[in-house]
């Protein structure tokens, strides 16, 4: 693309941007070993720039801040969209473009923990979304498909999915691994070391460690230096993670196809007491399972630690184990079991939302409902509550997780009956229900409450590995 190309139309940049991608794409998909020179021009492209602006403008970060004190929302607000891209753009080309360090955030964590937040400054963010649209379709085309963590067309719902399909062909010890703080700790050395297998072009290397080595602002107003890691909250780390982590995926389809391809030599193993083991990975929350024993599984505890070892990563102790599929356990919020089915010498995997997942739910409808929020309408409770455990059944439907969602309900249902009575003194529960249900349904000006059962509970189909890409030539990125 022409570095001098006037600024496109908004449908114009994305249909140039997606073009662009499937040729990037296609090519290091035809070539696992080329190496792309000429990158830098794409980062800075003006299409490339207005599309990532619309990505940065839309995303629901975009009040926040970073360091600068410019939330992109009030570039948007101030019509000043175009003269902020021309001014990045400019940077760019004239190699004066250096990444702010980032805003540190304190996230409370359903443990009690913090997990640190980085935001970018809005310039920041458009840059490494140009950066993400120029690099993601390359590196997707060595990605393995075990992994389905922060990948376009990939969900949580494919790996939990794949679980269950495993789990029904024999595969029944699992290795249930957790990295100690990934994000933070990925040695950026070894991380651009894979970067570089693909890219060549020395200005988008350069301006990828920018970006780790940019630093990050605390809450107590000091800086600290990025020595390790991939900051979360920034739009460029979870794919620069993902290609860390990609040596996890590549050793373990590495082993597949050199010792348990085809089927029979699968078999054998098992009939010589090798057995066999597939990984699952959703960004840095993995399993491995195992069709064998329980020592086999043990054994490749040593060997995962030997595999993230050299990119500064290391198991944390204390939450990893191995356990059996009878006994179950818990991955993206799904408690996973093979359980015996009722009336049938049959078992089944089966997935429930997990008790953590269900108290967490159960926390978020106390928060809405507590003494606090009785200056407002019980319609805009009830569409507020309504929209939350739709969103969370959302996630959960493809579970058994009927009953589950009617116990939420029963919960919540009597959470808001509380706080009408709280709102409105000496009610008695004839007058709330004359008043604010009809029949046992609570309801206020047409808003009825929903609740998590009005979510559909249906089966997820398991995609294997036949999930596509967005870049062919009919696709749509947008």
């Amino acid at each position: 693309m022409n570095t001098d190309a006037p600024w496109p139309g908004l449908e114009e940049a994305w249909s140039r941007v997606l073009g662009m991608q499937v040729k990037l794409h296609r090519w290091a998909g035809e070539d696992s070993a080329r190496r792309f020179v000429d990158l830098f021009n794409l980062v800075a492209d003006p299409a490339f720039l207005l599309v990532a602006w619309d990505r940065v403008r839309s995303n629901k970060g975009a009040r926040t801040a970073g360091v600068d004190g410019i939330p992109p929302s009030m570039i948007r607000i101030m019509q000043v969209e175009m003269l902020f891209l021309h001014d990045v753009r400019e940077q760019l080309r004239s190699r004066t473009f250096t990444p702010l360090p980032v805003r540190e955030r304190m996230i409370p964590k359903a443990s009690g923990k913090l997990r640190r937040l980085g935001i970018p400054t809005a310039a920041d963010r458009v840059v490494q979304a140009s950066l993400k649209l120029v690099l993601e379709p390359i590196f997707e085309a060595d990605f393995q498909p075990c992994s389905y963590g922060f990948r376009p067309r990939r969900r949580a719902q494919d790996a939990i999915a794949e679980i269950h399909h495993f789990g029904t062909q024999g595969y029944h010890w699992v290795l249930e691994a957790d990295i100690e703080a990934c994000f933070d700790s990925i040695d950026h050395t070894a991380l651009m070391d894979r970067v570089r297998r693909r890219v060549g072009d020395k200005r988008v290397l350069a301006l990828t460690k920018a970006f780790l080595k940019a630093g990050v602002m605390t809450e107590l107003g000091g800086r600290e230096q990025t020595i390790t890691g991939t900051p979360q909250g920034g739009i460029l780390s979870p794919l620069l993670a993902n290609i860390a982590l990609s040596a996890l995926d590549e050793h373990f389809a590495d082993q597949w196809r050199q010792e348990m391809e085809p089927a029979r030599r699968r078999q054998q193993r098992r009939r010589n007491g090798l057995g066999t083991w597939r990984l699952i990975r959703y960004a840095d929350d993995f399993v491995v399972m195992v069709h064998g024993t329980r020592e086999i599984a043990e054994s490749l505890q040593t060997r995962v630690a030997a595999v993230i070892a050299p990119l500064g990563l290391r198991l944390a102790e204390a939450k990893t184990q191995v356990v059996h599929l009878d006994e179950g356990f818990v991955f993206l919020g799904m408690h996973i079991q093979r359980r015996h089915k009722r009336g049938s010498p049959k078992h089944y995997v089966y997935t429930y939302p997990s008790a953590k997942a269900v108290k967490a739910i159960k926390a978020k409808v106390r928060a809405l409902t507590n003494r606090s929020t009785t200056n407002q309408d019980l319609a805009d409770l009830l569409r507020r509550l309504n929209a939350t455990l739709r969103g969370w059944a959302t996630y959960f439907r493809h579970g058994v997780s009927k009953k589950i969602f009617g116990d939420v309900d029963s919960y919540a249902w009597w959470r808001v009956a509380g706080w009408i009575q709280r709102k409105h003194h000496r009610l008695t529960w004839k007058d709330l229900r004359r008043r604010f249900m009809n029949g046992w349904k609570l309801t206020a000006d047409g808003i009825n409450f929903t609740g998590a059962e009005a979510v559909s509970v249906y089966r997820y189909r398991y995609r294997g590995y036949r999930i596509p890409t967005p870049w062919n030539a009919s696709a749509s990125t947008r």
